[in-house]
């Protein structure tokens, strides 16, 4: 952490040693550790309760996924989408009743002109109909 080395520890605890003497060095070395050990469990605190945040909020996030998949689901549930299918098939089929009520003519108003002048399905126009007089001769050819 620090980068130091045994000789640095060394040259520290002897001016530790002349700068505080030896009847009062053990009682400072106590304190020093006291703070020390202070120190990393407040270290130790902090880091576990940031990473307990930290899995709060990726619970969260899991949660809400959950969440959103479940209701997706629900959605999906077979029962639910056959119901949906009948239920737009049931509405397809009022619709084809009602374009098919609205389409047909009242039996009671007579043919209109232009119907009855028109061509009933399954029959050939006239013009159609009528067979030739002369069957067709193949044209003369001219040989010279």
């Amino acid at each position: 952490m620090f980068d130091i080395g045994w000789s640095e520890l060394v040259v520290i605890g002897v001016v530790a040693l002349i700068a505080i003497g030896p009847k009062e060095l053990p009682g400072v070395l106590r304190m020093i550790g006291q703070w020390v050990g202070k120190a990393r469990r407040m270290a130790a605190d902090f880091q576990g309760q940031f990473n307990e945040a930290m899995r709060e909020a990726e619970m969260a996030d899991i949660k809400k996924s959950f969440d959103d998949i479940s209701a997706a689901s629900r959605d999906l549930h077979p029962t639910k989408l056959l119901a949906s299918l009948e239920e737009h098939a049931r509405e397809r089929e009022e619709e084809e009743r009602s374009a098919q009520t609205t389409t047909a003519a009242p039996a009671s108003e007579p043919p209109s002109v232009e119907s009855a002048a028109a061509p009933v399905e399954g029959q050939a126009p006239a013009l159609m109909k009528q067979t030739p007089d002369a069957p067709p001769t193949a044209p003369e050819s001219k040989a010279s």
